[in-house]
């Protein structure tokens, strides 16, 4: 009688790989997000740009509301390498005038939907999308925030004069980017949005000439 040996186990097949790259289906679901609007945008929309059905969504991103918080954040992460190379530039105003001139070309590049997601998304959001607002609001304080850190520091180092008020300035700026995205997506050219950003410039409060404060805000 022939030795008896044990049956070999075979070995478990491996987890069962996603069906899809959720970095790509955040791309597909910001752009889609980007250019219909938070309220504009249903969820066949999201499913067929991603190429996922909604039990994957929901699984993997949850609600609508949710999926947008994360691609909003997957927009900003986007966004940061543009900022954080110009404020390491030796000025404040060569700061400000790269982030200006780096976002009309990203408004006018054709890659993306027009405008920005941060002011598209909320254009035509309603009441009972008030959270969205909100968040989309912060998002865009952030910058000015990020913004009139920068101008502080300028204004200690003697770059900007000491009577200048260095939050309305940052609000200046940060409305003339907001005013960009707005133009941008009602077909602006970037010749024409560097007519916007030359004249802004203009308004910079050049220590040599001690330019007249801006008005505080109210």
């Amino acid at each position: 009688m022939g030795k008896v040996t044990r049956a070999t186990k075979k070995p478990l097949p491996p987890g069962r790989p996603k069906a899809f790259d959720p970095d790509k289906a955040l791309d597909a679901a910001l752009r889609v997000f980007w250019g219909k609007g938070y309220e504009g945008t249903s969820l066949a929309d999201l499913t067929a740009a991603m190429g996922i059905n909604k039990p994957s969504l929901y699984a993997t991103f949850g609600d609508k509301a949710t999926l947008f918080h994360k691609v909003v954040d997957h927009y900003m992460r986007q966004q940061s390498g543009l900022w954080d190379g110009a404020f390491r530039l030796p000025t404040a105003k060569g700061s400000i005038a790269r982030i200006l001139t780096s976002v009309a070309d990203a408004l006018t590049s054709g890659k993306n939907p027009h405008g920005c997601l941060l002011v598209q998304a909320a254009l035509s959001c309603g009441a009972e999308a008030d959270c969205i607002k909100g968040e989309l609001a912060a998002k865009r304080a952030e910058g000015e925030k990020l913004m009139r850190t920068r101008l502080l520091r300028a204004q200690a180092e003697s770059e900007i004069p000491p009577n200048v008020d260095v939050a309305a300035l940052s609000r200046f700026f940060s409305t003339i980017l907001r005013g960009m995205s707005v133009e941008a997506s009602g077909g602006a050219t970037r010749a024409q949005l560097q007519t916007v950003i030359d004249l802004a410039m203009k308004a910079w409060p050049d220590s040599a000439r001690q330019t007249t404060a801006l008005p505080a805000e109210v």
